[in-house]
C-alpha cells in the first residue's frame, strides 16, 4: 500500500479532530505508521494523542526562526507523528496564513519525507479561505473525507465543503457520520452524501464514553480498547484503507438543500 494522505474536513465543532485522533490510533494499532497534522486554529486535533496540547508551529517560529523538525513534531500514542499548525490570537490576523506557514515550515524540514502509511490533515470547514484549501490546493492530500452529522448547519457546511472541493478540482472519497441523534440522520446522511455524488463509508454513535476519554487526554481507542466505541473507529479505519472511491462531488444549489433539508421534517 502507498501512502494514503487524507485530508479531513467538517463544520467547527462537528468532531473533526476526535474522529482524526481516534482514526490515527486505531491505524497505528494496525502496525501502521501515521502522521497528524492539525489545521485547526484552536490546535486540539493531537491533544488526546500526545496527552496535552502541543506547542504549535506559529507560536514556536515566532520564538525560533529556524526550529528542528524535533521543535515542531512530535511522538505521540503508538509513535503517531503530531504536529500543530496554530494561528494567530482571537481577533487579530489571517488562521488560515497559520496553515500556509506551517506547511512551509514542515516542507522546508523534509517532514514529509517520513516513510509514512497515513497522513491526516484536520482542516476547519467552516471558513472558506485560502488558507485553509492549502492541502488540496498544494497537493499534499489525495483523498477528502467530510465529517458531519445529520444536522442541518453541519450539512449545510459540507455542501459549501464539497463546493470547495470542486472547484479545486479534489477527490471527494466520502462522508463520514458522526451521529448526534437527530431524527431520521442515518438515512439524512445517506441520501445528502448520495446527491452530491460519494457514500457514507463510517458512523459513529453518540457516547459518553467518547467525552471521558478526552477529558483525560486519550482517545477512546486507547483508554477503552475493548469498548464498541474503538470497535466503530476500526471499522472506520478499515473502510477507509480499503475505499479506493474518489468522485468530483455535485454540491447542491442554495434551493436545492433547502428542499432537500425540508423534505425530512414532513
Amino acid at each position: 500500500m502507498g501512502e494514503k494522505r487524507i485530508a479531513i474536513y467538517g463544520k467547527g465543532g462537528i468532531g473533526k479532530s476526535t474522529t482524526v485522533a481516534n482514526l490515527s490510533a486505531a491505524l497505528s494499532n494496525q502496525d501502521l505508521k501515521v502522521m497528524v497534522i492539525g489545521c485547526d486554529p484552536k490546535a486540539d486535533t493531537t491533544r488526546t494523542l500526545y496527552g496535552q496540547r502541543l506547542p504549535t508551529i506559529i507560536n514556536t517560529i515566532e520564538e525560533n526562526k529556524n526550529p528542528s523538525l524535533e521543535d515542531i513534531v512530535f511522538k505521540g500514542y503508538n509513535d503517531i507523528l503530531c504536529t500543530e499548525s496554530g494561528g494567530p490570537k482571537p481577533g487579530v490576523g489571517c488562521a488560515g496564513r497559520g496553515v500556509i506557514v506551517a506547511m512551509k515550515n514542515l516542507e522546508k524540514l523534509n517532514a514529509f519525507d517520513e516513510d509514512l502509511d497515513v497522513r491526516f490533515y484536520d482542516v476547519l470547514g467552516d471558513v472558506v479561505c485560502g488558507g485553509f484549501s492549502v492541502p488540496l490546493r498544494k497537493d499534499y492530500a489525495d483523498e477528502v473525507y467530510i465529517v458531519s452529522s445529520g444536522e442541518y448547519m453541519s450539512l449545510y457546511a459540507a455542501n459549501n465543503i464539497s463546493r470547495g472541493i470542486k472547484k479545486l478540482k479534489g477527490n471527494l472519497s466520502g462522508i463520514i457520520l458522526n451521529k448526534r441523534n437527530v431524527l431520521n440522520e442515518e438515512d439524512i446522511v445517506s441520501i445528502f452524501a448520495e446527491k452530491i455524488g460519494t457514500k457514507v463509508v463510517g458512523v459513529i454513535d453518540r457516547s459518553h464514553l467518547i467525552q471521558d476519554a478526552e477529558l483525560d487526554a486519550k482517545t477512546v481507542v486507547e483508554k477503552y480498547p475493548e469498548s464498541v466505541e474503538a470497535e466503530l473507529y476500526s471499522v472506520l479505519a478499515e473502510n477507509i484503507l480499503n475505499n479506493n472511491e474518489k468522485s468530483t462531488p455535485e454540491p447542491m444549489d442554495e434551493d436545492e438543500f433547502e428542499d432537500f433539508f425540508k423534505s425530512f421534517s414532513n
